[in-house]
C-alpha cells in the first residue's frame, strides 16, 4: 500500500511539474523581444522604453529592456547578450549610428530582425526597418518655430541675429533636423533678414556631441562673450529641449530676459516637462512634440506584424539611405515615418495636457 502511495505521489508531482512547465512555456510562447535604449538618464528614453515594453507585454510578448548609459561598448554587449538569449526581434535606439555593424552582422546570422528605433543605424545592411518621425519635417518645424517667433516675415529690424546648434554628429537624425531647419531659414538668410552673428554654421561646427546640454551651454557662453558684447542675439536654432534650456540659462546669466533685453527666441524638441514649464513662463518659445506613445504603439504594431510573419504595409522605401550596400545596391531602409506637432504656449494644454502626454500638475497648470 505504501509503495502504491509513493508511486502515486511521484506521478502527481511529475504531472504538476509538466503542467507548470507547460504554463510557463505558454506564457512566453510569443517569444522574447529585445529592446535597447541609449540611456536612462533622460526623461524621453525612459518614456520610450516603458511605452514599448508595456505595449508588447500586453500582447503576450516577453520583453528584455536594456539601457546603455550612453556607453557604446555597453550597448554592443547588451545586444550580444540579447542575441545569445534568442531574442526574436531587436529594437535598438543607437548611441552611435555607425558603431553597430559587427554586432548586427551577428544578429543577421541568427536571423533576428532589427528595428532601428528613432535613430537610423548607419553603414549596415542588417537593419531591417527604421521607425521614427519624419525627421526632415521635424527640422522644418524647428525652422517654422523661428520664422513665427522671430517674426521673420515682418521683422522689426534687419538683420536679426541668430546662432545655430545642431544635434550629435554621430546621430543621423541630427543632420535631418539641421537640413530641414536650414531649408526653411535659407530664404531669410538670402534676403538679409537673418544673419548668423558668429558666422558659425554646418554640422561639423555647430553639432553637439551626445546632445550634451553642458557642451551646448559652454559653447553658448563662449559665443555670447566673443560676439555679443555690442549686439543683441535674437534667436537660437536648437534641436533638443535640454540644449534649449541650457542656452537660455547662458543668456539669462548675461542679462537677457530683463527689461529692454528680451530672451532670444528658442525652439526645441521632445516636449520635456521642464521645457513645457519654460514655454508657459514665456521663456522657451516652442518645442516639437514627438509623442512617444505614438512611436511606442507603432513599434509594438511593427514587431507584432513581423512576429506574425506578415509584411508591414505603408513603408517609406525612398527616404533613408543608411550608407550601406545590400544586394549590390545602395540600401534604403524600409521606414515607418510618423507626424510631429509644434507646441507653443497657445496650444500646450490641448496638445500636451488634454492628450495625457503630461499632467497639468507636472507642467504647472
Amino acid at each position: 500500500m505504501k509503495k502504491v502511495l509513493v508511486v502515486g505521489l511521484v506521478l502527481l508531482m511529475a504531472m504538476n511539474m509538466m503542467f507548470a512547465a507547460g504554463a510557463a512555456e505558454s506564457s512566453s510562447s510569443k517569444g522574447m523581444i529585445g529592446v535597447v535604449m541609449p540611456t536612462r538618464s533622460e526623461e524621453r528614453w525612459n518614456k520610450d522604453g516603458a511605452a514599448v515594453k508595456s505595449g508588447l507585454e500586453a500582447l503576450g510578448y516577453k520583453v528584455d529592456l536594456q539601457f546603455s548609459d550612453d556607453d557604446i561598448p555597453t550597448q554592443v554587449r547588451q545586444i550580444e547578450d540579447l542575441i545569445t538569449k534568442d531574442a526574436k526581434v531587436l529594437v535598438i535606439a543607437s548611441i552611435d549610428g555607425v558603431a553597430l555593424s559587427d554586432v548586427l552582422a551577428k544578429a543577421a546570422e541568427a536571423k533576428i530582425p532589427v528595428i532601428a528605433y528613432d535613430r537610423l543605424i548607419m553603414k549596415s545592411p542588417n537593419v531591417d526597418y527604421y521607425l521614427s518621425f519624419d525627421n526632415y519635417a521635424v527640422g522644418q518645424q524647428m525652422g517654422d518655430i523661428l520664422i513665427k517667433g522671430m517674426k521673420l516675415d515682418n521683422p522689426a529690424k534687419k538683420p536679426l541675429l541668430i546662432e545655430l546648434f545642431g544635434g550629435s554628429p554621430d546621430d543621423n537624425n541630427a543632420y535631418k533636423f539641421y537640413d530641414g531647419a536650414m531649408d526653411r531659414l535659407k530664404p531669410y538668410f538670402d534676403n538679409g533678414t537673418l544673419k548668423i552673428g558668429s558666422g558659425q554654421k554646418g554640422m561639423d561646427t555647430v553639432g553637439t556631441l551626445r546632445w550634451s546640454n553642458e557642451l551646448a551651454m559652454s559653447r553658448m557662453e563662449n559665443l555670447l562673450s566673443a560676439h555679443y558684447t555690442n549686439q543683441t542675439l535674437d534667436g537660437i536654432l536648437s534641436p533638443y529641449d535640454p540644449i534649449s534650456l541650457s542656452t537660455l540659462e547662458a543668456c539669462k546669466a548675461v542679462g537677457y530676459g530683463t527689461a529692454g533685453k528680451p530672451l532670444p527666441v528658442v525652439g526645441g524638441q521632445d516636449c520635456i516637462v521642464a521645457s513645457c514649464k519654460s514655454i508657459l513662463a514665456g521663456e522657451q518659445y516652442a518645442t516639437v512634440l514627438k509623442d512617444t506613445r505614438v512611436l511606442g504603439q507603432a513599434t509594438v504594431e511593427l514587431v507584432d506584424t513581423i512576429m506574425r510573419g506578415e509584411t508591414p504595409a505603408g513603408l517609406d522605401t525612398t527616404s533613408y539611405n543608411n550608407d550601406s550596400i545590400k544586394n549590390g545596391k545602395p540600401y534604403i531602409v524600409p521606414s515607418v515615418l510618423l507626424k510631429s506637432v509644434i507646441v507653443t504656449k497657445d496650444n500646450l494644454k490641448a496638445e500636451v495636457v488634454d492628450t495625457g502626454y503630461h499632467t497639468a500638475a507636472e507642467v504647472g497648470l
